[in-house]
């Protein structure tokens, strides 16, 4: 797998996936919503760690910086 998230992807899905964790264990989400919210944050942090988006893949969309070439 080609890393195609950059630092400002990973660091936004942390904080939305934290976001969604708080608000399910304060109650203000629940039932089945918050069951897919929950799966949802948990795909944000795996992606996030492994800094791979599979559905960036078929687009070709990378938030990666390149690196220049000498």
């Amino acid at each position: 797998m080609k890393k195609n998230m950059g630092t400002t992807d990973k660091v936004v899905r942390i904080i939305i996936a934290i976001i969604i964790g708080v608000l399910y264990l304060n109650g203000t989400i629940s039932d089945t919503l918050g069951i897919v919210l929950l799966i949802l944050a948990g795909v944000f942090v795996l992606t996030s760690l492994v800094s791979f988006c599979p559905l960036y893949a078929p687009f070709k969309i990378s938030t990666c910086k390149l690196k220049e070439k000498k």
